[in-house]
């Protein structure tokens, strides 16, 4: 059975999708922007405060699922610049700590309302 997954701890989807839809004990949570919930309005012009933004975000929704990062199994890194590569690692790596899921990175030609980072994520029981 399909359930879906929203939070207002976490940002409105920006299109037609669902913060997080779990299935058979999997939840894929839709890509993040840095966008916070309380304002509506992206934080900072720099990678870092988006990428913790981001993450935040992922983290509110894996928590309204009853999941946490421990149970993310993979992620998707879409940059603006693959430049800040090591400074979205550096703000990712605190959040996972030793739990750290497989994942792949690209640079993109453009993100949604000109972020600079989004991240999307599967978890599992």
């Amino acid at each position: 059975m399909k359930r879906i997954i929203n939070t207002e701890q976490a940002p409105k989807a920006v299109g037609p999708y669902s913060q997080a839809v779990e299935v058979n004990n999997t939840l894929y949570v839709s890509g993040q922007l840095p966008i916070n919930p309380e304002t509506g309005n992206f934080v900072g012009n720099d990678v870092k405060e988006q990428a913790k933004q981001v993450l935040q975000n992922v983290g509110n929704i894996l928590d309204a699922a009853g999941y946490s990062f421990n149970d993310v199994v993979k992620s998707t890194v879409l940059l603006k610049n693959i430049g800040d590569f090591s400074s979205v690692n550096e703000i990712y790596a605190t959040f996972y700590g030793d739990s750290l899921p497989a994942r792949a990175t690209y640079e993109v030609a453009n993100l949604p309302m000109g972020a600079l980072v989004e991240i999307e994520t599967v978890a599992a029981k």
